[in-house]
């Protein structure tokens, strides 16, 4: 973008600078071109195995004014293998930089001995080492009244602190290395302020998984418990709210964040190997608290956007995810709980205008994916909507892209200043310093108040946010900007000059391109909601799985996961394990073969519910493989709803009847109201055994045989008796005295062979009568078979 705009405008005095300005163009060039060569005298270069590391510590104050003394502290380490000997550290100011081109090519070479080095401040102002050793940093510390640095007009001037002395294999006075930076040089308020606004990030990576603990609490289960590091004092986060506190700042959230702290405060467990969890500790849960406490103090009266729920990759959607169904859906429902969670926890009412892409870096495709969900608002960077146009100045940040859409195009360099490893004070303060001296040349480059937003990485590390938080203490003070929130800065009278035109697709960074996730992460997005739609139809309370499920989902697209390629596909993974292992704990129980000893019986089918809640609209279908040897209730498959209490088992009976002997496969299937099919068949073998008419009869004949013959004994023995009772019973046994054992009269006495007859002859009840073979046969059907034998 333009905003990179290396001509130099108008500050308090615009004749002035315009004059300086003038002058710059036609003797700068040739003068920064000497200043750029080496020095005349070439003893006074160090060889490059002679040199020494400059550190630049600290600078204060960062933007000095009249009347300040500037203090200067840092390390000087000798690098080379051999001692130096006289070395002493002296500060030197360079040009006055008129350009914001002109203040990047100083940060690219702020180490080079070759290039310019200004001019030496002379007088006391060094401080002096007898020998440096091998290896050895010495501190220094340096301090000057500023009006002795002969700073000219207002302006950015280059300065630097330099190390000169000698070695055995040069023996003269030579510099041995240098460490450059900017003084921003604003004594007096400017006529024209730029309006700056900061946007301050608050988001972090995913945290939460899908699962949650058993039970009706619902404990959330974290993959790590790396949050809680940057929870505690001094951590991440906390650093992130204890600095932004103080400052002009419009903050921006991921709802995720908030979500994860707050599930965290209530109570939580940690994932560990082999599938268990361990309880997350209570001190965690305080430092939790605390946060959000914290975090609801620092945003009051603070502007709050936020953004999608878990920090959507819109760049990887647009480019991968489009030609997938349902991808876009996953967006809205991002935007649709964002500001919910953040009235919940933060109990503010955030702005959700907006979208922010990757960088800042936008084409087409990405604006339209970006807008789809409701944003209006889309924050671009001007390294990507560059200006087509060379404009001497940076344009303000809104830009009507069309369609109702407004570009806020942040400047890319001062969005920029802080990235890279700031752990180094010297890193840290060249970053400070380096963003105030843009800032103000921004301003120095027109009368024309603009609008101006920074943009900083998504995540600053402890150490780049208390970087950002220096700078902004001192523009803020400064005389050059003042603060404004992001929807003042969008609704700022655009720039006529400034482009409008979206870059192409072919124009996206491919560096950026390579990070995105890929489309068959998408495809395993929709199949994980596929499998989400088709459990939650059976559930009475929904609540309790679409809600982490579905926030799980929004997580699977965040762009945290950008770099991190096998950590997304291991969480996407994850989360549709834990699904299918939920949708199995409804399910049909396996059955084994089953008897029938008969033409009909009815056939019993378990579904198990091993789910805290119950489960309905569901319905169990039993088929028939043969349906013309076995029907199920009078047909080829019978269907009955199903309905089973949390933790419970129900057996559902179903109708059958045989036709024939042998063995039919059936298959048990649950499924939906809506006819999808749910969970995994169950098929067995039913064994038909049925027992014939013709074998009926015989069996009972064989009852009827035994029947009669136990009614034979029982009238011969009745007869028995009757004749001993005519013959002399009980009460005539002592008249019979002619009689004796011998007398033939006697029935009881005769043998058998004086007998008239054989035995029996002439009685049809004797035990010795023949009896049929059979009975005749019946055509009545056999009863009932017996119920079905497992």
């Amino acid at each position: 973008m333009a905003e990179a705009a290396d001509f130099q405008g108008t500050s308090a005095s615009p004749a002035r600078r315009w004059m300086r300005h003038t002058g710059a163009l036609l003797a700068g060039a040739p003068l920064l071109a000497g200043l750029m060569q080496l020095p005349a005298a070439a003893p006074a270069q160090a060889a490059s195995a002679d040199t020494v590391s400059v550190s630049l510590d600290s600078l204060s104050p960062t933007a000095p004014t009249d009347g300040d003394t500037v203090t200067v502290s840092g390390t000087v380490t000798n690098n080379g293998k051999r001692m130096v000997t006289g070395a002493h550290v002296n500060l030197r100011v360079g040009p006055e930089l008129n350009t914001r081109s002109a203040i990047d090519a100083v940060a690219r070479h702020s180490d080079d001995v070759q290039n310019d080095t200004g001019t030496e401040v002379g007088g006391k102002y060094t401080q002096k080492f007898a020998k440096l050793a091998p290896g050895v940093a010495e501190h220094f510390s340096i301090s000057v009244p500023v009006d002795k640095l002969d700073l000219g007009d207002d302006g950015v001037y280059a300065f630097g602190v330099a190390l000169s002395g000698q070695t055995s294999a040069r023996p003269w006075d030579q510099m041995l290395g240098i460490q450059r930076t900017f003084l921003p040089w604003q004594p007096s308020e400017a006529g024209t302020r730029t309006r700056t606004t900061f946007l301050w990030p608050l988001l972090s990576t995913v945290h939460m998984s899908a699962r949650t603990g058993a039970g009706e609490l619902q404990t959330p289960v974290f993959l790590n418990d790396d949050l809680a590091d940057d929870l505690e004092p001094g951590g991440r986060l906390s650093q992130m709210v204890q600095l932004g506190k103080d400052l002009d700042i419009t903050w921006v959230i991921d709802p995720d964040l908030l979500a994860s702290v707050d599930a965290m405060a209530k109570g939580y467990r940690i994932q560990a190997p082999g599938g268990t969890t361990t309880a997350g500790p209570r001190d965690h849960q305080e430092l939790a608290k605390q946060w959000l406490d914290g975090l609801q103090k620092a945003v009051a009266g603070k502007e709050v956007v936020a953004l999608p729920f878990a920090d959507p990759d819109l760049a990887s959607l647009a480019h991968n995810g489009t030609s997938v169904t349902g991808s876009l859906s996953h967006l809205k429902d991002a935007t649709d709980v964002a500001a919910t969670t953040v009235k919940t926890v933060l109990h503010v009412a955030p702005n959700t205008d907006y979208a922010w892409p990757v960088d800042g870096a936008v084409d087409p495709s990405i604006i339209k994916v970006a807008t789809s969900a409701g944003a209006d608002r889309v924050i671009a960077r001007s390294d990507s909507l560059q200006e087509s146009s060379r404009l001497p100045y940076t344009p303000s940040a809104a830009r009507p892209i069309g369609g109702g859409t407004t570009a806020v195009v942040s400047d890319a360099r001062l969005s920029t200043a802080f990235e890279g490893d700031l752990t180094k004070a010297g890193s840290a303060t060249l970053a400070v310093q380096q963003f105030l001296a843009q800032s103000l040349e921004v301003n120095a480059q027109s009368d024309k108040q603009r609008s101006i937003v920074v943009a900083p990485q998504r995540m600053p590390s402890a150490s780049q946010a208390q970087a950002m938080a220096a700078a902004l203490k001192t523009l803020q003070a400064g005389g050059w900007s003042q603060p404004q929130d992001l929807t003042a800065a969008v609704k700022a009278k655009p720039d006529p000059r400034a482009t409008t035109h979206v870059p192409s697709m072919s124009a996206y960074p491919s560096s950026l391109r390579r990070q995105e996730l890929p489309k068959d992460a998408f495809g395993q997005i929709a199949r994980t909601q596929d499998k989400l739609d088709n459990f939650q139809v059976i559930l009475t309370d929904q609540s309790r799985v679409v809600t982490p499920f579905g926030r799980a989902i929004n997580r699977e697209m965040s762009t945290a996961w950008r770099g991190r390629g096998e950590e997304a596909g291991t969480f996407r993974d994850g989360v549709e394990d834990w699904l299918d292992g939920l949708s199995d704990e409804v399910k049909l129980i396996d059955k084994s073969e089953t008897k029938l000893s008969g033409r009909s019986a009815t056939i019993p089918v378990t579904v198990q519910n091993n789910l805290v809640q119950p489960v309905d609209h569901l319905v169990l279908r039993v088929t028939s493989t043969m349906p013309t040897r076995l029907k199920i209730g009078g047909k080829a498959y019978y269907e009955q709803p199903v309905d089973v209490s949390g933790g419970h088992s129900q057996s559902v009976k179903f109708p059958t009847s045989a036709n024939a002997n042998g063995r039919v496969g059936v298959i048990a299937q649950l499924y939906t109201e809506d006819g999808q099919e749910y969970g995994d068949p169950v098929g067995f073998d039913v064994k038909v055994t049925e027992v014939t008419p013709t074998v009926m009869l015989v069996i009972a004949i064989g009852v009827l045989l035994l029947v009669l013959a136990g009614f034979r004994m029982y009238t011969q023995r009745k007869r028995a008796a009757a004749r001993q009772a005519e013959d002399g019973g009980p009460d005539g046994a002592g008249e019979h005295t002619d009689g004796g054992p011998g007398n033939p009269g006697t029935p009881g006495d005769r043998l058998p062979e004086e007998s008239g007859s054989p035995s029996g002859a002439d009685d049809p009840d004797q035990p010795s009568d023949p009896a049929p073979d059979t009975a005749p046969e019946s055509a009545d059907p056999s009863g009932t078979g017996e119920r079905v034998d497992r």
